[in-house]
């Protein structure tokens, strides 16, 4: 469609165009000229739809904070890089490896550069393209022709010295619609920069949790290790004085390997665990290592907000939203593809047979005008191509609309993970005095004669099973933390977008 302003010449272009005849008139300009230009001048317009930001479903608040532990009032928000809200240095020291060293990280950057250089290439567009040069030309000239046509025949020069100029007028607005589409598509990339980020960030404090786990598990294991290696002795000393059985003994020995051999599969585990935690932070596995530390951990209280804040806060929701404007825009990009395409050209140079006078005034050659073309026939590719654009809108929006609800969920999971672990936690706590109180009777009753080593051994096992529990339950609370902020979006701002394309 034409855009209606199209019809409206303002004062100011009027005078424009007296003012190019008249120079034409006075033979500064040439002829064809300013017509040309007028087009240009003309107020143009860019087909297609403008774009509106699609409409979610936004719920009034989170269903599972019902009972959850809301930060007042907001203090314990991070204020800078959002692991600092753990309290850890050395995840904060290895956090900070993650934008210099990993892979992951420098591919989407340089991914974004590639696509901020796309939308600059496109910019130049908007200008005229000017292209420069020189030729020197010999030739020889049939005889035949030359004696048909009455020309005449022989060796001749041509030196030329030209400068083209070609600028094609953007009236309805393809290429403002293409570095729209491709600006979207930019800042959909810095987007999925933040993401990929926020996503090296969680899996490394995912990873050093658990190997912080590892390290408890392990001083469990190892003081059990300790306390059987006792109950050994005794039995021993006990079937020596012929007080209990060989089996008795046995079954303390089997209880203790056992356990030996559980902390050794945990070393497994925290050297697999290092190892990742290497990856993330950009560095040799070989050359790698983590000092064992078996401090108190606790997760933070993480203040949720409500869930509209979720919209500016994550930033593949922010990419998916880009990539929707995108293909909106090139909606318009096929749209006008059903219009004629307008272009000025000049030709003006320098051209002789005589080296002597290339250069010189009489030697000078120009050309200019206007092109209008228009594709009369193409069998439907073009309504094919503007349907296929609608298409990708359409799903464009579904996806954006899909990342909306994962969010969402995602934040619901986690908020619930946290609130029920943390009732299992003070449960489980309990289960662990029960089975330290069960255990002490057991031994107590076992030294007297009262009860046989079964009896200590099924206390031992159950006090054990419990305290794993619970430090099972620990990891998986400081898990849940970790997601719960990579689902709020961590400490990013869709308004952050903005500032990584004007950084250069």
């Amino acid at each position: 469609m034409i855009c209606d302003v199209m019809a409206i010449f303002s004062i100011r272009t009027r005078e424009r165009y007296a003012h190019f005849r008249k120079c034409a008139r006075a033979g500064r300009f040439f002829t064809l000229l300013p017509a040309a230009v007028l087009l240009a001048l003309l107020a143009a317009c860019a087909v297609g739809p403008d774009y509106v930001k699609p409409g979610v479903t936004v719920p009034e608040k989170y269903k599972e904070t019902d009972g959850w532990k809301v930060a007042q009032p907001g203090d314990d928000a991070a204020r800078g890089p959002w692991w600092e809200i753990f309290g850890d240095d050395d995840l904060n020291a290895l956090e900070n490896q993650v934008d210099i060293s990993n892979q992951n990280v420098r591919v989407a950057e340089a991914q974004f550069r590639q696509a901020r250089a796309l939308v600059e290439a496109a910019r130049s567009s908007f200008f005229p393209a000017v292209v420069a040069g020189a030729s020197f030309t010999r030739s020889q000239r049939s005889a035949n022709v030359s004696r048909n046509t009455g020309t005449s025949s022989g060796l001749s020069s041509d030196y030329l010295l030209p400068v083209n100029v070609s600028w094609e007028l953007d009236l309805w607005g393809r290429i403002r619609r293409t570095v729209e589409a491709l600006r979207a598509g930019a800042e959909a990339g810095a987007a999925d920069l933040e993401a990929m980020r926020l996503s090296s960030q969680a899996e490394l404090a995912l990873a050093y949790f658990q190997l912080r786990i590892s390290d408890v598990q392990k001083k469990l294991l190892d003081e059990t290790t300790e306390a059987f290696k006792k109950s050994l002795e005794l039995t021993r000393n006990q079937y020596e004085c012929g007080i209990v059985s060989k089996a008795d003994m046995l079954q303390a020995e089997a209880q203790l390997k056992t356990t030996q051999a559980q902390a050794l599969d945990v070393g497994v585990q925290r050297t697999q665990l290092e190892h990742a935690i290497a990856l993330l932070a950009g560095k040799p596995a070989s050359t790698f290592s983590i000092p064992v530390k078996t401090g108190i951990m606790s997760p933070p209280d993480i203040p949720v907000g409500i869930p509209s804040e979720l919209l500016e806060r994550r930033p593949d929701i922010a990419a998916a939203e880009r990539r929707v404007k995108a293909a909106n825009a090139r909606i318009g990009v096929a749209v006008a593809a059903f219009f004629p395409t307008v272009s000025l050209g000049a030709t003006g140079g320098y051209e002789s047979s005589s080296s002597s006078d290339w250069l010189t005034w009489p030697s000078r050659i120009w050309a200019v005008g206007p092109s209008v073309t228009e594709t009369v026939f193409d069998g439907g590719y073009r309504s094919a191509l503007s349907d296929e654009a609608r298409a990708a809108y359409d799903a464009a929006v579904a996806s954006y609309r899909q990342v909306v609800l994962t969010g969402f969920q995602e934040v619901e999971d986690n908020v619930a993970a946290l609130r029920i672990l943390e009732q299992e936690s003070r449960a489980q706590d309990e289960a662990v005095n029960a089975a330290r109180k069960f255990l002490e009777i057991s031994l107590n009753q076992y030294k007297e004669g009262l009860v046989n080593y079964l009896n200590v051994t099924v206390a031992q096992a159950a006090a054990l099973n419990s305290e794993r529990t619970l430090i099972n339950i620990l990891g998986r609370r400081m898990s849940a933390s970790v997601l719960l902020v990579k689902a709020l979006g961590g400490g990013w701002q869709s308004k952050n977008i903005g500032s990584a394309m004007l950084s250069r």
